[in-house]
């Protein structure tokens, strides 16, 4: 259980690594969001581990959120291994003002920034320690003009490691979904990322599963390759919705590597964005 009060030992500069939710860490202030922006909500997308298509949900999501006629953006806070600029075609530098960076755009209308769209080579990889990494994603909030946002979707690394806890501490989280694929250690996987967001406070909207199964092209039965699925015992487990499941698509992996991801809407399942959306105005 989390701490109400602070430890003798803690420091300010402690604090900023702590995920404990005691008083002192509760005194921090978010960083405020760039001068010139303005962002209503904020979701975080995470899983537990790598491959299980927390990107592409976090694409999908955001398709399907600005298809509804809202001003949508994404921060690819996955500093060493960014791929939401690839699911939308978009490369090439971001450009910058004299306000700060200015976000890329999807064919759509989606801004994006990630740390590929400021680097000479995307294929340059980022030899970063936590620290770096955490200073960046900060300033994808703070110095990045965004403009007028409805919903934000934070892209995150896989686990729970120092990103996450710079997005948890660093900018107004309004909830988080938690992707995953119907594998043997589930349970586990899904329980580290409940954990952490509930010691921190930050609202948990449910549970997307990923690879949920792949469809037959010839019959179109459900053919389950990881077996069958815990994830209703998982959720069951902690109080969570299941918002949904969505198939393996080679398409749609061809799509997102083409940067054409946006060609696919059916296949997103919208009771998913249903669960947190609010009616436009």
């Amino acid at each position: 259980m989390a701490q109400t009060t602070a430890g003798k030992d803690c420091t300010p500069k402690k604090c900023e690594s702590c995920h404990l939710d005691c008083d002192s860490r509760k005194a921090i202030a978010k960083e405020e969001v760039n001068a010139y922006s303005s962002v209503k909500k904020v979701i975080g997308v995470i899983s537990g581990k790598g491959g299980v298509g927390k990107s592409l949900v976090t694409s999908l999501l955001a398709q399907d959120v600005n298809g509804r006629g809202f001003r949508t953006a994404i921060l690819d806070a996955d500093l060493t291994g960014p791929s939401i600029p690839q699911g939308f075609g978009i490369h090439g530098r971001a450009e910058s003002s004299e306000e700060g960076l200015i976000p890329s755009l999807s064919k759509d209308g989606i801004k994006v920034m990630s740390i590929n769209l400021l680097l000479e080579n995307e294929n340059q990889p980022v030899i970063w320690r936590g620290p770096i990494i955490g200073g960046a994603v900060k300033q994808f909030w703070t110095d990045v003009v965004w403009g007028d946002i409805d919903y934000m979707f934070v892209d995150m690394p896989p686990g729970t490691g120092d990103v996450a806890l710079t997005v948890f501490q660093s900018l107004p989280v309004d909830g988080i979904i938690i992707v995953t694929s119907p594998q043997e250690l589930v349970s586990m996987i899904v329980s580290k990322a409940v954990n952490m967001a509930r010691q921190m406070n930050i609202p948990i909207i449910g549970i997307v599963e990923n690879m949920s199964y792949i469809k037959c092209p010839d019959c179109g039965k459900e053919i389950k390759m990881f077996g069958e699925s815990r994830i209703e015992e998982t959720a069951a487990e902690f109080g969570l919705p299941v918002l949904g499941r969505l198939p393996l698509d080679p398409k749609v992996a061809a799509a997102y590597d083409d940067g054409e991801i946006r060609i696919f809407p059916d296949h997103w399942d919208t009771k998913i964005t249903d669960a947190f959306i609010e009616e436009k105005d």
